[in-house]
């Protein structure tokens, strides 16, 4: 019987998911938009035969002198493309918000990157929780947080039957026959729903894998239904067992509804990774990048996940007694974590919070020595925590190297982890079946 394998992800936020990255020493800040050097970081994620390259993506914050490295960044969509042909078996994922751009849209873009990455896409589907993002869209105001689900439900639908309407074996390409197309393995897109009508196909056919991966990050009462009836992964954050078993013992217990088993869906919690040969070493590590968080840094950081500016408050300051958002439908899951996070870990100051989330933003942080940390891992992974995890570097290259190098080797001796790929595809490694085309009928169906 083969030992069951947990799947991992290269979560890319350059040039560090710390904070405060770009200001230590061996960062590549000044590199983040260079091809090379992303290629660099991309096959050194393959090395380490992780399952998938991660981009988020989010837009319409005003970058700061501090803080522009948050906010300043390609199309993680076209770095993909560039990335397919330079990797040969890592998966390739994209954040793409279904509240700003159209279902035809994003069906073929990720189409096209499936076919040049030979079945190693994936869509990251999200619904833009930054207000400010309606402001480069022309909208006066943004969606409310209820709405934006209902919208990412029936998008997602839309998306599926694209990526389906023209069946793979619909191309015959007989040149003595003069026939390059089965219209009957042709099936147009007529939908109208609540929230788009759209006729017409997708044009080119069903990918290598059936269709892209589809990803879901959120972990919301919507989130969750929504993850249940579409998601193949989920990426979410919690800080201990009990919470990340609740949530997967939550999630996974909403597939029978829909159809689907308990496989079909690999939950994956971001976890943040200071590693060093010796425990003594990842402290000093960890600490080093924390002093490079100047309380100016620190509070504007914080203030964008409490929905309040922080800014002119004191570091040494206790956190604000209470915060009003102005979307009543938003449960505010980050900023929840995280102040039950402060309560927890008894931080007391605003210096505090933003020091212990520096680099996690509210997922879960690991410092340590490899055994320390594939511990960790293994016993979330052991006790249904977890099927996997999204893996935070906390600088780029060497905070990714250090887990390759280090970390990586720990769970394969463990048997915890491949060694090689199992497949072409990322469908494959991950271990989900290839969706079948619904038929002719199902995809003329008439919105809901």
């Amino acid at each position: 019987m083969t030992k069951k394998r947990m799947k991992l992800g290269a979560f890319f936020h350059l040039p560090g998911h710390h904070v405060a990255s770009w200001r230590y020493p061996s960062t590549a800040a000044n590199r983040i938009f260079d091809l090379d050097y992303l290629t660099e970081l991309a096959q050194t994620a393959e090395r380490g035969k992780f399952d998938m390259i991660f981009f988020a993506d989010t837009f319409g914050q005003t970058p700061s002198e501090r803080l522009a490295t948050e906010v300043l960044k390609l199309d993680p969509l076209i770095i993909l493309s560039a990335l397919a042909a330079v990797t040969k078996n890592i998966g390739l994922t994209a954040t793409l918000t279904t509240t700003y751009n159209e279902p035809f849209q994003v069906a073929r873009k990720f189409s096209a990157i499936d076919h040049l990455s030979k079945g190693r896409a994936a869509w990251n589907v999200v619904t833009s929780s930054n207000e400010r993002e309606s402001l480069l869209f022309g909208k006066a105001k943004h969606l409310e947080h209820a709405q934006r689900y209902e919208r990412a439900e029936e998008f997602v639908d839309v998306v599926k039957k694209l990526w389906f309407s023209v069946e793979e074996e619909a191309l015959v390409i007989d040149k003595e026959k003069g026939k390059f197309l089965d219209l009957e393995k042709v099936h147009p897109v007529n939908y109208e729903g609540e929230w788009f009508k759209v006729q017409g196909t997708l044009d080119s056919p069903a990918t290598p894998q059936g269709h892209p991966v589809i990803v879901q990050a959120g972990s919301s009462e919507a989130g969750k239904e929504l993850a249940a009836k579409t998601a193949e992964v989920i990426f979410t954050a919690w800080q201990t067992l009990e919470e990340a078993q609740a949530f997967y013992r939550d999630v996974k217990g909403r597939l029978a509804k829909y159809g689907r088993k308990p496989e079909d869906l690999k939950i994956m919690p971001g976890v943040f990774i200071t590693v060093a040969k010796t425990e003594e070493e990842a402290i000093a590590k960890r600490k080093e990048l924390n002093s490079y968080i100047s309380p100016e840094i620190g509070l504007e950081y914080l203030s964008n996940f409490f929905g309040v500016d922080l800014t002119g408050y004191d570091a040494e300051a206790p956190l604000p007694e209470s915060v009003e958002f102005n979307d009543k439908t938003n449960p505010q899951i980050r900023y929840t974590i995280i102040r039950t996070l402060a309560e927890r870990k008894n931080l007391k100051t605003l210096r505090e919070v933003y020091e212990h989330i520096a680099g996690g933003r509210g997922h879960r942080e690991i410092v340590g020595t490899p055994a320390q940390i594939a511990d960790q891992l293994e016993e979330w992974f052991l006790n249904e925590g977890a099927d996997g995890f999204n893996v935070m570097s906390p600088t780029f290259p060497d905070g990714l190297h250090d887990i390759v190098e280090l970390v990586i080797p720990e769970l394969q001796r463990r048997g915890l982890f491949r060694t090689e790929y199992e497949s072409n595809t990322l469908r494959g490694n991950l271990g989900l079946s290839v969706p079948v085309s619904p038929s002719k009928k199902q995809i003329q169906r008439a919105g809901k």
